[in-house]
């Protein structure tokens, strides 16, 4: 798997790190909890969105392009992202917003990852829940395009074959430094949604015969759609390596328990699991996929669904961005 083959751009903060979280074990009094910080990845704040765009951008730039678009919902991670490298790659970005919550709090349609949107210079358009996005984004670009531009479309979550390189090079990175480590991962677990995140790192784990299993956990759609997204782009990504086949059916594994009402809408689980990792690790999850990925590996840590003696891996892919969009839905007391 010789990912130099690819253009890439190299802007994230790379090795991401890998750390024990101490507290956080203890206090689940199960096995023993490491955290691989794609969090702190550097574009923009950071999260999972930035190893993709490293091939995205460079597959954009190489295509001639001046102008990205993309989607995803109110607060979404990857539009920030997206919206950070255009600016740094000089060009326009319009970022098509999905109104998957029907929130109207302030907050959650104008603050957080939608303020730094603005910052970054992005257009921004909103759409209701529902809507065929990709085909919004497809007349989007018909229009641009009529105006002399070179639009890029890059989907909702930089998910494609294209974007799931960065996670199949981000398996290489945790299986390299677990060996140097001397530590053996027996389960990795990640809060899953486009699928690129899971399709790119279960195509990496299993080109490497890595033998480490991956859990994502759902944070928008039922278990079989989801693992069958998840398999499909995992077939793609495996066709762009030259490795078609690799990746079997029974590799990819979703638990969708812990979606709650809805994505995007907090469970009382994603709180708690919110509160655990700040209060015992100082590490700020988000309420639409790190936080709802914790929930689930909580619960199953306390369900006993893992062994005292494992070491498990929580990928942390960001999002604490969009905390101050959702500040209602954490119940304290006012200080004044």
């Amino acid at each position: 798997m010789h990912l130099s083959r690819f253009p890439r751009l190299r802007f994230a903060h790379l090795p991401t790190p890998l750390e024990p979280m101490k507290r956080l074990s203890e206090a689940l009094g199960g096995p023993t909890i490491w955290i691989k910080r794609d969090d702190c990845t550097g574009l923009a704040g950071g999260g999972n969105k930035t190893r993709k765009l490293e091939f995205l951008m460079a597959d954009a730039l190489e295509q001639g392009a001046d102008t990205i678009i993309t989607q995803g919902a109110t607060q979404t991670n990857h539009g920030r992202q997206t919206a950070a490298i255009a600016a740094k790659c000089g060009l326009e970005c319009h970022i098509l917003l999905e109104d998957r919550t029907a929130s109207e709090d302030p907050d959650y349609v104008l603050n957080g990852n939608v303020m730094l949107d603005q910052l970054f210079g992005a257009s921004l358009s909103k759409y209701p829940g529902g809507t065929d996005m990709n085909a919004a984004m497809e007349d989007v670009a018909a229009t641009l395009r009529a105006e002399g531009k070179k639009p890029y479309i890059i989907p909702g979550g930089g998910s494609n074959a294209i974007g799931a390189l960065g996670y199949a090079n981000c398996a290489l990175e945790l299986v390299n430094q677990a060996n140097d480590m001397g530590l053996r991962i027996d389960h990795l677990v990640h809060a899953t949604g486009s699928a690129g995140t899971q399709a790119g790192l279960v195509t990496g784990l299993v080109a490497t015969n890595s033998q480490i299993p991956l859990l994502g956990v759902g944070v928008r759609v039922p278990q079989p759609q989801q693992e069958g997204n998840v398999f499909k782009l995992a077939e793609k990504t495996c066709d762009l390596l030259g490795i078609s086949g690799a990746v079997k059916r029974e590799d990819v594994r979703a638990n969708c328990d812990y979606v709650g009402d809805g994505y995007g809408i907090p469970a009382e689980s994603t709180m708690e699991a919110i509160e655990m990792f700040a209060r015992y690790e100082g590490i700020l999850l988000d309420p639409v996929y790190s936080g709802k990925g914790a929930a689930g590996l909580i619960d199953l840590i306390r369900k006993g669904e893992f062994k005292d003696c494992d070491n498990i891996v929580f990928l942390h892919t960001g999002g604490a961005q969009a905390l101050p969009g959702y500040r209602d839905a954490f119940d304290f007391e006012s200080y004044c």
